[in-house]
């Protein structure tokens, strides 16, 4: 298993990212000297995961693929991120967010290809809260005439 030692992140030879989906934040590394290694680690556990078990679903790791596939950049980079907060897929698409600005930061060249992906953009939707005397953001208790 590959460890955070394993990696060493310089400014010389890393590019970094945040990404935010929904209660998920993901601070992201790509690492030139290390492609093909995907590491993530959770704030929650502590522990550190490969990416594509993290995130137990192919299409999921699939999107965090997508910055590298639409900018040609595939097979240059490893991953390092931590992740906090939110569920599994929340913080796939906060980890793939940051994998588009870390890509930027790499090369503002890119920016426009991502831009027009909707990849810099973040998406802002969030749970809608619940309501007092509802059952839940828009569910209502039924109505009883008597």
């Amino acid at each position: 298993m590959l460890k955070l030692k394993d990696f060493k992140i310089t400014k010389e030879n890393s590019h970094y990212g945040t990404g935010k989906r929904k209660e998920a934040v993901a601070r992201v590394w790509l690492i030139k000297d290390q492609p093909e290694r995907f590491i993530v680690r959770s704030d929650e556990s502590g522990k550190e995961y490969y990416l594509r078990d993290y995130v137990q679903r192919e299409t999921l790791f699939r999107k965090i693929m997508l910055p590298f596939k639409l900018t040609g950049t595939e097979g240059k980079f490893g991953i390092y991120a931590t992740v906090k907060g939110g569920g599994i897929s929340g913080q796939a698409e906060a980890i793939m967010y940051g994998v588009a600005k870390a890509l930027v930061s790499y090369n503002p060249d890119l920016r426009a290809t991502l831009k027009k992906a909707n990849l810099l953009t973040r998406d802002a939707r969030e749970k809608e809260r619940k309501k007092y005397a509802q059952m839940g953001a828009r569910a209502k208790y039924r109505w009883s005439k008597r």
